[in-house]
């Protein structure tokens, strides 16, 4: 005895190639913070050499220096806006919308 089991058809399956897109949003929108905080650490750090702040926390070391600060949080803005082109990859704008003829031509009259 044979026993024949349908199914009905479902929806077709599709292929993806960016798959993590809100990930990637997610994680651009963490990372700008991230560079404003870094940025202010390193304006923190040139105001210190000049003795206009308090002293800063790390005295010695390879982010004693206000450069690294500066290129850290440069860095970190680079990867956010990378991060949001990613995740934004579809255009505004579909299509464009042509105008009828009377009106670009009517529109044409009134520029001359």
């Amino acid at each position: 005895m044979r026993v024949r089991i349908r199914l009905s058809h479902g929806p077709k399956l599709q292929r993806k190639f960016r798959k993590n897109q809100h990930v990637a949003l997610a994680l651009a929108s963490l990372l700008t913070p991230a560079a404003v905080t870094t940025c202010v650490l390193a304006l923190w750090r040139l105001t210190a050499d000049f003795n206009v702040t308090r002293q800063f926390p790390i005295g010695s070391g390879f982010f004693s220096h206000w450069q690294v600060w500066l290129g850290g949080a440069a860095i970190l803005q680079l990867f956010s806006i990378l991060l949001n082109r990613y995740g934004n990859s579809e255009p505004v704008l579909r299509k464009s919308v042509e105008e009828p003829k009377e009106r670009a031509s009517v529109a044409a009259r009134h520029t001359l």
